[in-house]
């Protein structure tokens, strides 16, 4: 059957396996086909996400276990719905609860599965960054002794019970004496480290900076079955339709690995894949992408020109900020490379090395292999090029990057030799440069774009979102047609997730600024006057009123905590005034102190200009919706999103959903809500019966007063009408549906 709509379900918390069951009536009547579950893999316990796996042979005993997904899986069936299933075969958890790693530390290289994860046995020992004080000292301090535990002898540092060769344990080990402990220590396949060692001296490949996240090396196919040994059980067992790849980016061939998991699987495979520009997908065996780069083409086509320049300018005068977004962006990739992927920066100067050395081509010291790394991994204009496939694309992109690295450096011969060494790789030690080079580059524009410069270029929050380009916020509908004309019918296409950065309806409110600058330069007056705001940097302001105008809902009695909290990780990721390593608590205290405040005047009664926002964010996130289920694709729904979603980032978006919003309205029920929820059952409804229309190429046409997106085929005819926004009404004229051979009607919502 062809997907006519995800529904996400963020299992964990309160939704289990047996909660999720209660909720598939709903989804079945709101329309959607499949439902999308995160991870299922026994996880970190308390995990709140599910992507931390710590044993791919079990189905999560804190969700239900297997047994409790078997009956989800069969109530699905009987509600008529398929399931598409989130799997992460590029890392596992780096966690002492995991038995597989817990082997590989007690055994060292000779453990069966010291080959399933991605360690630099080369640098040496495996580093485990567990300690909250240097070695040395804790062994000094007797903080360190070994036990029994229940699988063979541990090292007990704090919290931590450390699995220790098999041995006898002494007496002097018992009591912690340093001597012994330091033997101990010395003759362990992993050595402890203070935490902060991370930075440059962690030996296995992370997930990002996430030191508690260790790569696998899912290429061999050993690797692959061990770990995909369930996932597939379930998929030929009839439990499981469709799979959802995350990060495929990490890996070290993404396309060897979905060939063979397509052949494995012979299910539809979606790909988290993040495309920039003007990237297109691979010719993978795969449907399609989960969607991000659609949330960002709405995004862009909602977005008032004329107004972002007027919202552009009053952001300048009021925060002094001078800078461009790809200058901002330049400066992040180069700080995080070098602290937070510092071990990475490390890891490829040696490659560099190794394949120098090999080659006999170049003589260059480290600090020029490390200036030649640095200046070509920050010019890399994408998350990760594909360079083993051959593609001349690639290589042509890594050609410019290499030019442009070029020119700020002394001497380019150490360059030259990189960019030939990745384009090339004539020798396995260039392979093996290149293989890891590529991986890199996706954890530092992730790092850099996503968790860092998206909380420094503050001017509209709407288009610092994942899959979007702040550089390029705003598309003509002519510009928006021709994306749509080479759009795919099998991508998802999403506007909330549980990576955005912002949920759909608070993003709507955020684009709402760009068609009336001079009701947010209102709300930014008012805002600015608090009594707090003197103690806070203007930009900082300009970011907790962007946030909370996302956010409110009158009468919530958590949005003064919620947004203190945001606003206290916004500014550790932002890393201009404080970070999550060395954070400055009276700098965080300031910032707190002025979201309450702000909170706390907005409940007293909304700022002049506020309102406004708020009304024209509401038509703003209806057009979301009808061209999100209008759009070439399948719509992916998060959950909740059948009813307002205003959260913001993680862990705000695990806020309890109202699933009482998955009801379907009553006719009589007016507001935002009732609205949102009619729209997306109705053309929910018209994906259903009328599949042609939607497997029919899409146009962009122009429109009395506007533009609309045109569906035709053999059912009818859907039009969804927009007007140009700015001072006229956007959502001008709505939803229209022409069925064929019979009389004209038209619903307007």
């Amino acid at each position: 059957m062809r997907p006519v709509a995800t529904y996400r379900l963020q299992l964990r918390g309160d939704v289990t396996f047996e909660r999720a069951a209660a909720l598939l009536p709903g989804i079945r009547a709101l329309g959607a086909s499949h439902l999308y579950l995160s991870p299922i893999l026994q996880a970190v316990p308390g995990s709140t996400h599910g992507y931390d796996v710590t044993d791919w042979t079990r189905v999560d005993e804190a969700l239900g276990g297997r047994e409790g997904f078997e009956r989800l899986a069969r109530a699905a069936r009987d509600e008529g719905l398929s399931v598409l299933l989130d799997i992460v075969p590029n890392h596992a958890a780096f966690h002492l609860s995991n038995p597989f790693l817990r082997d590989v530390l007690r055994h060292g290289e000779r453990s069966a599965w010291a080959r399933h994860f991605d360690i630099d046995w080369g640098r040496g020992r495996l580093v485990l960054p567990l300690l909250p004080e240097p070695f040395e000292a804790m062994a000094e301090a007797r903080s360190l002794r070994a036990e029994d535990g229940a699988d063979g002898p541990v090292l007990a540092a704090g919290d931590h019970r450390v699995p220790l060769t098999p041995h006898p344990i002494t007496e002097a080990e018992r009591a912690g004496e340093p001597g012994a402990i330091r033997a101990l220590h010395d003759a362990q396949a992993w050595r402890l480290a203070h935490w902060e060692l991370e930075r440059d001296g962690v030996t296995h490949r992370r997930f990002f900076n996430v030191t508690g996240l260790i790569g696998l090396r899912v290429e061999e196919e050993a690797v692959f079955g061990d770990t995909h040994a369930l996932v597939l059980e379930l998929v030929r067992e009839g439990l499981v339709q469709g799979l959802r790849v995350d990060h495929v980016d990490g890996l070290a061939a993404p396309g060897a690995y979905l060939e063979r998991l397509r052949e494995a699987a012979g299910v539809p495979v979606w790909i988290e894949k993040i495309l920039m520009a003007d990237e297109g997908l691979r010719p993978w065996p795969v449907e399609g992408t989960t969607g991000y780069e659609g949330g960002a083409a709405i995004a862009r086509v909602l977005t008032h020109g004329a107004g972002l320049g007027r919202l552009d300018a009053l952001w300048r005068r009021a925060t002094g900020e001078e800078r461009a977004w790809a200058e901002v962006l330049r400066e992040a990739k180069g700080e995080v490379i070098r602290r937070d992927l510092a071990a990475e920066l490390t890891q490829l100067r040696r490659l560099l090395a190794a394949a120098a050395e090999a080659s006999g081509a170049v003589e260059a010291g480290e600090e020029a292999q490390r200036e030649a790394v640095l200046a070509l991994v920050t010019e890399m204009p994408r998350y990760r090029t594909y360079l083993e496939e051959g593609d001349e694309q690639d290589r042509r992109l890594l050609g410019e990057a290499a030019d442009r690295a070029a020119a700020g450096l002394p001497s380019d011969h150490v360059l030259r030799f990189l960019e030939a060494s990745l384009r090339d790789a004539p020798t396995p030690e260039a392979e093996r440069l290149r293989l890891r080079f590529q991986q890199v580059t996706g954890a530092l524009m992730a790092k850099a774009q996503e968790d860092t410069a998206f909380f420094r270029f503050t001017r509209c929050l709407a288009h610092c979102e994942v899959g979007a380009e702040p550089g390029e916020p705003h598309w003509s509908p002519a510009r928006f047609g021709e994306w749509v004309a080479e759009r795919s019918g099998r991508d998802l296409v999403l506007t909330s997730s549980h990576d955005t950065k912002r949920a759909e309806d608070a993003r709507a409110r955020l684009l709402a600024m760009t068609h009336r600058p001079d009701a947010w330069e209102r709300v930014w007056r008012a805002a600015s006057s608090l009594p707090e705001a003197g103690a806070v940097a203007p930009g900082t302001r300009w970011y907790v009123a962007q946030s909370l105008l996302a956010l409110w809902e009158a009468g919530r009695e958590d949005l003064e905590e919620r947004l203190a909290a945001h606003v206290e990780k916004a500014l550790r990721e932002a890393r201009e005034v404080t970070t999550w390593a060395h954070p400055r608590p009276e700098a965080e205290a300031q910032a707190e102190a002025y979201a309450r405040g702000l909170a706390r005047a907005w409940g007293e009664g909304l700022p002049p200009g506020a309102a406004e926002l708020i009304a024209l964010g509401e038509e703003i996130a209806l057009a979301q919706v009808a061209l999100k289920c209008a759009l070439p694709g399948i719509p992916d729904l998060y959950q909740g999103a059948e009813g307002p979603l205003h959260h913001l980032t993680d862990p705000d978006n695990r806020s309890p959903v109202p699933w009482d919003d998955l009801r379907a309205p009553a006719a009589s029920e007016a507001g935002f809500g009732a609205r949102k929820a009619r729209l997306t059952r109705e053309l929910l409804r018209l994906r259903r019966e009328a599949p042609g229309v939607f497997a029919a190429p899409a146009r962009v046409e122009a429109a009395e007063g506007g533009w609309a997106l045109v569906r035709e085929g053999a059912e009818g005819i859907l039009r969804v009408a927009l007007g140009p926004g700015g001072a006229e009404a956007l959502w001008a004229e709505g939803l229209s549906w022409e069925p064929a051979r019979e009389p004209r009607r038209a619903a307007r919502h």
